[in-house]
């Protein structure tokens, strides 16, 4: 999962883009990068590690140009240990493309191959977002009139894309001399929603992941791109857009809204702060058939983004909230860190224990989601050291038992805690008295009741069903086969339950 940003300035946007992947900053720490067009001259840097980090006053004025993209890197396919895996991307031809991505594509092999042996193209990197810009630059040379591009080339271009491409993907593109292009693919897997900003010098657009990107920077949000369609801003910022894709429907990933996105920010018509508060109401339901009451003393969350979730379930159960748990805000998100054993030192550095909290009670913590239990089983431990009498465990989201191909780092079936095991094996090995999963069902009613025209989701990693049809056992083999050999190449040690490292 990534973050990206686009923007169609009346004057300088490289502040405007730095200041927009802060506020993504929580889509990927791996890396970042921004790309400035400046008349028909594209400047870029790119580099491992946070925003903050990366970019210094020398880079900022390397950076000059009234348009530009920006992204946030979470590594999922090819390595994060390869800083030319970061983005933006850059080719030269046809007309001069930066490119940014959020997303996985399924069949990028057999369309590097397809690149290599028929469209002539060389592919540098091990990267599925290098191999789609490819993509995206053949077909704008085959649609062009010539030398010169219009926007039915450019919409023309983004069809025969989707014809060729699976998976997941948004993606914003500066066309050196022309504009922005962004788009969506066709099931609307990865978030992308436009804004606007009129000012003294005239209309200014920005292209985002997420509206907190969009607000935080000053601009009005106007709308989700739909799925399959494309949407092009020129350089003096006058907007068009087209479906560009064959039976296009809105089929966003659930995970989105139980962990990935901010909670203040709005996801195709669904508020994701309310969606988790839905999602607690629900939970507690079933918990209030699962587990007796009265044996609950308090109810706290794992911070950060379960809180919605727990509040709600302690209101509508009358039982004490509390926050024993609290989150150093300097140390990364430990979902989307690479590798275990950074993961599992950065669970007891990230969080610490209020041990009058915990002192003789009976505690239940809810959290957002379960992947491979290690942080899990950290915690439980971390409140029995605090003097818990017992602990429960409550996830919001169901469990994980099937691979994610579409952009989240949980590639492999043998990594996940609950492949093959029911809720009681699974609370033994983290260590907890009992723990309570939220029903598939119940899960995406939370968003469905807040948008009824959401009826299907991307939900794979816990239904095992792949939307696009394409992921058989056989792709899912080689795929866990081929992140195991990265992360052993890499010199990342493997664990029963433990991380391959897998961009966008």
């Amino acid at each position: 999962m990534c973050g990206i940003v686009g923007v169609v300035g009346r004057g300088p946007v490289n502040q405007l883009i730095y200041d927009s992947l802060l506020l993504l900053q929580h889509r990927g720490q791996d890396a970042a990068g921004i790309a400035t067009s400046q008349g028909s001259a594209f400047n870029m840097y790119k580099a491992h590690g946070m925003v903050r980090d990366v970019f210094r006053t020398r880079n900022m004025r390397s950076l000059p140009g009234t348009s530009g993209i920006g992204q946030v890197r979470y590594p999922t396919a090819g390595s994060s240990e390869s800083a030319e895996e970061a983005q933006p991307f850059y080719v030269n031809a046809p007309f001069g493309i930066t490119f940014a991505h959020n997303g996985n594509l399924t069949n990028w092999r057999e369309l590097r191959e397809s690149l290599f042996r028929v469209d002539q193209r060389h592919i540098n990197t091990n990267s599925d977002s290098e191999v789609l810009l490819n993509v995206l630059a053949h077909e704008l040379q085959r649609a062009a009139n010539g030398v010169s591009l219009d926007e039915d080339a450019i919409f023309r271009a983004v069809a025969a894309v989707h014809k060729r491409v699976r998976g997941a993907y948004a993606v914003v593109a500066q066309i050196a001399g022309y504009g922005l292009l962004a788009f969506r693919d066709p099931y609307g897997i990865r978030p992308l929603c436009i804004g606007r900003h009129e000012g003294e010098a005239g209309v200014e657009w920005m292209a985002a992941s997420e509206s907190v990107a969009l607000e935080g920077s000053g601009f009005s949000f106007v709308r989700d791109v739909q799925p399959g369609e494309a949407v092009f801003i020129d350089n003096d910022g006058r907007l068009s857009q087209r479906q560009c894709a064959e039976n296009a429907q809105l089929v966003p990933c659930i995970f989105e809204y139980v962990y990935f996105a901010r909670p203040d920010s709005l996801i195709d018509g669904v508020s994701v702060y309310g969606a988790r508060l839905r999602m607690g109401e629900y939970l507690a339901d079933k918990l209030a058939r699962s587990l007796r009451l009265g044996d609950i003393d308090v109810v706290m969350p794992i911070p950060d983004s379960s809180r919605p979730a727990a509040m709600q379930l302690a209101a509508r159960l009358n039982l004490n909230y509390r926050e024993g748990l609290i989150k150093n805000r300097y140390v990364g998100r430990t979902f989307i860190m690479p590798g275990q054993a950074v993961r599992k030192k950065s669970v007891r550095q990230k969080l610490n224990a209020i041990g009058m909290e915990f002192k003789g009670k009976n505690v239940l913590l809810v959290d957002d989601s379960i992947v491979r239990g290690t942080t899990s089983r950290e915690i439980v431990e971390m409140a029995r050291a605090a003097g818990a009498n017992k602990v429960y465990m409550a996830s919001a989201a169901p469990p994980v038992r099937y691979p994610n191909v579409y952009g989240i780092d949980m590639p492999t079936q043998q990594e996940l805690i609950a492949n093959g095991r029911q809720e009681e094996e699974i609370a033994r090995i983290i260590g907890a008295d009992a723990l309570i999963y939220q029903d598939i069902a119940a899960m995406q009613q939370a968003v469905t009741d807040l948008n009824p025209a959401l009826t299907r989701f991307e939900a794979s990693c816990f239904t095992g069903e792949y939307i696009t049809g394409d992921i058989t056992p056989e792709y899912l083999s080689r795929l866990g086969q081929s992140r195991n050999d990265q992360a052993n190449e890499a010199g990342g040690l493997q664990f029963n339950m433990g991380y391959a490292a897998n961009e966008g």
